[in-house]
């Protein structure tokens, strides 16, 4: 990117961090705002690691996002999720001595998924004009390929890989120094994809997307520190759903687990999945690094139930 086009005009912070999903955002929640500090006369991109260190849980990504003349965003971002739960080693257990592949080994759980993501500025400007209550308002589409099919067929899922869709509207009120920002996202994933897309009970499997809210709300203390939350909403499409082996439910292999490892079917049904809440502190020591804290309250995932815990992200661009 130190290319002629290159450019970092921007005020600070305004091009967002680093998404769980690549874009340019909040820590969860997509913003209107194009990643990096280009303006419209030039491009600006950057590369960004986040690690979330949750009770049963831990979430490494890598990714990057380019921004071209303030209009338009690439993205790219790799999940690997790493599955410390007891009770999905069980299965795993009872798989292995039964010679069945379900996607998982004992004690040796990761669900990985790449998303690949655009955005485009559709009108308005979040930072430029405070005289006008006119958002900037963002269209963006996501493309999530989760790499552990077999996993995510033994958690209940209908689909490894889909589309999703997302319209941004951003704003930054400068007499209150903050920025808003709400996102509603077109999706049927379960946890953002990460344990798949939509659900199947039996042989009969749905993915119907639905409407899903985000908001995210920044105060910026100084021109460089924003403290803020973020909400998400997800669905419900594996609530209490037990987890499968061999495409059938564990509530239909009693008999043969409960010989095995007594109340092992009531471990095994799925929570009811959690909207993601996050409180963050945000700093840029120059327009070439950032750095994200945050506490997370992502509730229940799949068999792992109160998934509270700390995140970090760093963010360089160039």
């Amino acid at each position: 990117m130190a290319a002629a086009g290159y450019n970092d005009g921007k005020v600070f912070l305004t091009g967002g961090v680093f998404t769980v999903d690549g874009a340019g955002g909040g820590g969860a929640v997509p913003w209107a705002t194009i990643t990096g500090y280009e303006t419209r006369d030039g491009i600006n991109g950057g590369v960004a690691y986040t690690y979330a260190n949750l009770p049963a849980l831990q979430l490494n990504v890598f990714g990057g996002a380019v921004g071209f003349y303030d209009r338009f965003e690439l993205s790219y971002a790799t999940h690997h999720l790493s599955l410390n739960l007891s009770n999905l080693d069980t299965v795993a257990l009872v798989a292995e001595a039964a010679g069945l592949d379900i996607g998982t080994d004992p004690w040796n759980s990761t669900l990985k998924m790449d998303v690949y993501g655009a955005k485009l500025r559709l009108f308005g400007d979040a930072v430029y004009t405070s005289d006008s209550w006119i958002p900037q308002v963002a269209l963006g589409g996501l493309y999530k390929e989760n790499k552990s099919k077999e996993l995510i067929t033994t958690l209940g899922a209908s689909k490894s890989k889909d589309w999703e869709a997302y319209i941004a509207a951003t704003k930054v009120f400068f007499p209150l120094s903050t920025l808003v920002n709400v996102t509603a996202r077109y999706t049927s994933a379960n946890e953002i994809g990460l344990t798949g897309f939509g659900e199947c009970t039996g042989s009969d499997c749905t993915n119907d997307k639905e409407l899903r809210w985000e908001l995210s709300i920044a105060h910026l203390l100084s021109k460089n520190t924003a403290v803020g939350y973020e909400y998400q909403q997800h669905g419900d499409n594996l609530d209490g759903k037990s987890v499968t082996i061999a495409g059938l439910p564990l509530t239909g292999l009693t008999n043969l687990l409960g010989g095995v490892v007594g109340g092992v079917e009531s471990a095994l049904t799925q929570e009811k999945e959690g909207d993601w809440q996050d409180f963050f502190f945000a700093y840029a020591p120059n327009k070439n690094l950032s750095f994200v804290i945050a506490y997370l309250m992502l509730g229940n995932i799949s068999v792992a139930p109160d998934q509270n815990g700390f995140y970090m992200s760093m963010h360089a661009t160039f």
